[in-house]
């Protein structure tokens, strides 16, 4: 089995919408996640928007001809966005650090591997194919602190957690990347 990634800039990634809307249930729709098919109907119905974002980078893994898995990213926008879970994000660090350390930085929005191929290092690589070229190393992303696991994760790959949830363990967390310039700035936990 061989496993070839490889870094899309445009709107070629469309091509392999259905490919990777099925990964995304795969990946998605089992616990902690527990999404439904429909949420990755929608995520396909933002990849025409998503592949058009200034800085959009994308990295697929094709093992024997098949997706086994992928992540998606662009630079985010100044001002801060204000839709989805940003509020959370900006809430955590505050409008000054939202602004030097997110906005204008690559922005990962989703990174998933099917449950087959978990465990073989695809999504550390899948990670850094897609934060290859981030400006000045300036990478970030949030994930729900609902998912030990990927917290973990982010944390062996260099991540550093940048926020902290709320006293009752909900939310979301933001990790800036191995090489972002303000990880040495960020609180340390309690």
């Amino acid at each position: 089995m061989t496993t070839g990634i490889r870094v899309h800039t445009g709107a070629g990634l469309l091509a392999h919408t259905d490919a990777l809307r099925s990964v995304y249930v795969d990946a998605f729709c089992a616990p902690p996640w527990n999404e439904d098919e429909k949420r990755g109907a929608e995520f396909a119905s933002r990849l025409p928007v998503n592949v058009e974002r200034a800085g959009f980078t994308a990295a697929t893994a094709v093992r024997d001809g098949v997706v086994v898995g992928f992540a998606t990213a662009w630079t985010t926008p100044a001002p801060f966005p204000t839709g989805r879970c940003y509020p959370q994000a900006a809430a955590g660090l505050g409008p000054t650090r939202t602004a030097d350390w997110l906005c204008g930085a690559l922005e990962i929005d989703e990174l998933a591997v099917r449950a087959a191929a978990r465990g073989t290092g695809l999504a550390g690589d899948l990670l850094e194919a897609v934060t290859a070229y981030a400006p000045d190393g300036r990478a970030w992303l949030l994930t729900s602190v609902r998912n030990a696991r990927a917290v973990a994760f982010y944390r062996r790959r260099g991540w550093t957690q940048a926020t902290h949830p709320s006293p009752d363990g909900e939310g979301v967390v933001v990790f800036l990347g191995p090489r972002h310039p303000a990880r040495s700035l960020a609180p340390r936990p309690l």
